[in-house]
């Protein structure tokens, strides 16, 4: 049974997934071109921004203008190297999932990994759609109100005159592409990653119904207590793997909110303030979904003691009873997926974030007080 197919489409668009049937060398070199295509894609409108803070920018307005985009740029570039260097870990990960113990045996095994396969996909078409929908709006409002006045998409700073006729196309129709690309790339880590914390939770409530099976047929208990232990270990290599950029992201979001909602206040109401208004929702809906579902991972695996309380182990004989109090004593300590060991994934977090994206923000509204 093939997980993840979804997620995995989009890794295969955003240039860190090479398609299995294109195993030959010729297929393989043109993939290849294609991810450093996307790559340069993304670092050469990344870096020129950063130069353009650095050399260019000397107010507020300019510095928010350019600062949230380019930050958007930075999280995506960390995104594409951490994919590009974790694509033989995807691959373990994916491949533990189709193996047992992870592989679901019976009807009602199935049954319960088709369920939370059909949410993956649903839930990664409903956020591509949103993200790429943002990503559009904001390439559209540059062509109806920047490349009239013939003026870039975004600021950058380039080492060139830009103005005339065919370079001047060409340099803004690369940053509404490398801005595109980007949109991709996050998509597809965020679907990856969000994807395998949902498998977390299905292998714990096809764990809870394997339980369920051998206490009613007086089974023997020890493959489930091995099975509870690779579903830590599994936990733990997701989070080991990924963890870094998941704290980037974290770190990231906070600057994009507190620069959005700076930004935001200072806009009057026209056409471009739609598309910074969607961009500042979809960045805490970015960060929101990590939470969420790093949320539910801890929570079910809580409750997992509880609803092995729940069953019927009164009749059973002692060593499933022991079995039994292995499990329910592991799931006394949660599964937390960490960012970088400084904060938790849950949705306790993401109201810190929130709140910590505010108090920049009012220093910032602070500091623009005082200058005037």
């Amino acid at each position: 049974m093939r997980v993840m197919q979804f997620p995995l489409k989009v890794l295969t668009v955003a240039g860190c997934w090479p398609p299995i049937s294109w195993s030959p060398l010729c297929k393989r070199t043109v993939y290849n071109a294609y991810t450093i295509f996307v790559t340069l894609l993304l670092f050469t409108f990344m870096v020129p921004q950063l130069l353009d803070i650095i050399l260019n920018v000397d107010n507020p307005e300019d510095f928010t203008a350019t600062f949230y985009v380019m930050l958007a740029m930075v999280i995506a570039c960390c995104k594409m190297l951490s994919l590009l260097h974790n694509r033989k870990n995807i691959a373990k990960l994916t491949d533990t999932l189709a193996e047992e113990p992870f592989r679901p045996l019976e009807p009602d095994e199935i049954e319960i990994r088709q369920q939370f396969d059909n949410m993956i996909q649903t839930n990664a078409k409903v956020y591509t759609v949103m993200i790429e929908t943002t990503c559009a709006c904001m390439n559209l409002t540059t062509l109806f109100i920047n490349f009239r006045r013939g003026d870039l998409a975004y600021r950058e700073w380039l080492p060139y005159e830009y103005s005339s006729g065919i370079i001047y196309y060409f340099t803004y129709f690369r940053q509404l592409v490398s801005l595109t690309a980007a949109s991709i790339v996050n998509v597809a880590c965020d679907c990856m990653i969000c994807g395998l914390f949902l498998h977390i939770c299905c292998q714990i409530d096809i764990l809870k119904c394997r339980l369920r099976k051998c206490l009613r047929n007086r089974n023997d208990l020890s493959e489930c207590v091995c099975q509870h232990e690779s579903i830590y270990k599994f936990a733990y290599m997701i989070n080991e793997k990924f963890r870094v950029i998941i704290a980037v992201q974290f770190a990231v979001s906070t600057l994009v909110l507190c620069s959005s909602m700076f930004q935001l206040a200072r806009m009057s109401m026209n056409a471009e303030v739609v598309p910074l208004l969607l961009y500042t929702i979809c960045m805490c809906l970015q960060i929101l979904i990590y939470c969420w579902y790093g949320n539910e991972v801890k929570l079910k695996s809580i409750q997992l003691a509880d609803d092995i309380f729940e069953m019927d182990w009164i009749a059973s004989d002692k060593g499933t009873k022991e079995n039994l109090i292995m499990i329910m004593n592991r799931s006394l300590v949660p599964i937390d997926i960490s960012t970088a060991h400084i904060l938790t994934v849950n949705l306790d977090s993401f109201v810190k974030l929130l709140k910590a994206s505010y108090s920049a923000y009012s220093i910032l509204q602070q500091m623009e007080g005082n200058k005037k």
